[in-house]
């Protein structure tokens, strides 16, 4: 957005929680951002909503374990009356994931973890990944429901080859055995529930990366596996990829597809962050793209930035049929427009059609 200066409008937002300590330090590190503005902060829902009869934020910074009112009732109450982009920032504990994943169907943007106290690097990457998804949130398409680069001193930002080198990969003989690659971020688990739950029980094998923090990757793969005909679990390492069966990376984890004759199975592996992500798409694509080949099935659906775009290029490039979620069925058309943009896709399509046309490949 361009104000009458010509100079591009700051992102505002609205800190929600009931700690001061948290709520100071969101504020600096939100305000180390030269294209974010914290607008105010409140204490508790209450304080929020009266902030909002006069002022309406581009973003909101929500907890969710607050006195007077919890943060999901609030939450529902925005996405119901007045919908805007919501962050969740959570220190839920492992019990309490399951609430969290009950915030993104309520219609939340996205789900971090709040900064904590430790090393110099925890913070930096703590900051950059808060920066970056509230700016991924201003950009979210929201509906009502029915009922950048910061200023800061950063790491560099790393590719896959720090984590699997790249190496010239010859199309391997397409066989029946298909293996599908999906890469999400931002609004990808509303998406990628929905991608599975179209799915039959025996449908291709499935190896997916959504950004997502540690601990909330196995509370969302149990919820899904409740609600699809396929089994849905958080990969392990040494896992078999199976029809009917789609593996999830666990969160701070990166997840690589490798073959063994003719299993395909995935290793779960730590290493830096690839794109800022851990774990990355890129790696996952890479990964798929040496090992699968021409059998495989690349999809990148919506999201923030670029991880993913140039792992579905080395997809493509080994042979195998890739495909972006279109403009307007994402959330945030990030991650496929720069796939688009780099020639990686074969097919854009909206997310209703990709299941269908999964389904048809053989």
């Amino acid at each position: 957005m361009i104000s009458e200066t010509g100079s591009k409008k700051k992102i505002r937002v609205l800190i929600v929680d009931d700690s001061a300590v948290v709520r100071q330090t969101l504020s600096s590190i939100l305000s180390t951002d030269s294209m974010i503005e914290v607008m105010d902060t409140a204490s508790d829902p209450y304080y929020a909503a009266k902030k909002l009869q006069s002022e309406v934020p581009d973003v909101i910074t929500l907890d969710i374990e607050m006195p007077r009112m919890d943060g999901l009732t609030f939450l529902k109450k925005i996405m119901t009356q007045h919908p805007i982009p919501v962050v969740i920032i959570s220190s839920l504990t492992t019990e309490g994931t399951l609430t969290a994943i009950k915030a993104l169907e309520l219609g939340a943007v996205e789900i971090i973890t709040k900064p904590q106290l430790g090393t110099r690097t925890f913070l930096e990457e703590s900051a950059i990944r808060l920066c970056d998804v509230i700016k991924a949130a201003a950009k979210a398409s929201l509906r009502k429901k029915k009922m950048v680069r910061t200023e800061m001193m950063v790491q560099p930002k790393l590719s896959a080859d720090a984590v699997l080198s790249r190496r010239n990969v010859n199309s391997m003989i397409k066989t029946s055995d298909i293996v599908v690659a999906l890469g999400a971020s931002t609004g990808g688990t509303e998406a990628i529930s929905a991608f599975l739950q179209a799915l039959p029980s025996d449908s291709h094998g499935i190896v997916i990366v959504q950004h997502m923090p540690e601990l909330f990757t196995k509370s969302f793969a149990k919820r899904l596996d409740d609600i699809c005909k396929i089994t849905v679990k958080e990969a392990e390492n040494g896992d078999t990829v199976l029809k009917g069966r789609a593996l999830i990376a666990p969160g701070n984890k990166h997840m690589l597809l490798k073959r063994s004759g003719a299993r395909y199975y995935v290793e779960i592996k730590d290493g830096p962050l690839v794109n800022r992500h851990r774990p990355s798409v890129d790696v996952l694509f890479r990964s798929t793209a040496q090992y699968a080949g021409a059998n495989a099935i690349g999809i990148i659906m919506t999201g923030m930035g670029d991880d993913g775009a140039r792992g579905l290029l080395e997809m493509k490039e080994a042979g195998a049929n890739t495909i972006a979620q279109d403009e307007n069925s994402c959330v945030v058309f990030g991650m496929p427009r720069e796939a688009i943009k780099l020639k990686a896709v074969d097919k854009v399509m909206s997310l209703e059609r990709i299941a269908p046309y999964i389904i048809r490949e053989k």
